[in-house]
């Protein structure tokens, strides 16, 4: 069994669009800016940035006053969207079948008709897990941080110079 794990990427990814939210579509924000801004590596965050980017999550303007910056409203990016834009979109779970190996490898084949039960039900876990995910947004983010630190925007907006 695999257990449902994330890399930092996500993290990384979902404190950078909360940054992105915060700034606003005042001006597209560097690679090295946001990277320093969470003490982050720029290769490492720009590889997570261009896999938000390739999902529609951010926009790349290329050029000197280029950088990133949300390619839609905070409102409609799921933690969800960041998920499987970092993590791919793969199962999570994947029956391999082994109740028809060992000891069951003797019984009848019409014992395997039925679905395992096993694969149904950590399905039906991370069907769960995925529709959480999916119904919070980068905004709801936004807006408990912004009540239990409300100076944290504050803090951010001055650091990137607004």
């Amino acid at each position: 069994m695999t257990a449902v794990r994330m890399g930092q990427g996500v993290e990384w990814a979902l404190h950078v669009l909360l940054t992105l939210a915060w700034l606003g579509d005042d001006e597209p924000v560097t690679v090295a800016k946001l990277a320093a801004g969470h003490d982050l590596p720029s290769a490492y965050l720009n590889k997570q940035l261009q896999a938000l980017a390739r999902a529609g999550i951010v926009e790349s303007t290329p050029g000197a006053r280029g950088g990133f910056r949300l390619s839609r409203p905070a409102s409609s990016i799921t933690l969800m969207d960041v998920v499987a834009a970092i993590e791919g979109t793969q199962d999570a779970f994947r029956c391999t079948e082994i109740r028809q190996q060992g000891v069951g490898a003797d019984l009848p084949r019409r014992t395997f008709d039925a679905p395992c039960a096993i694969s149904a039900s950590m399905r039906r876990a991370e069907l769960a897990w995925r529709r959480e995910l999916a119904s919070q947004t980068i905004a709801d983010i936004r807006a408990e941080v912004d009540v239990y630190s409300p100076e944290a925007k504050r803090v951010t907006r001055r650091a990137y110079g607004l």
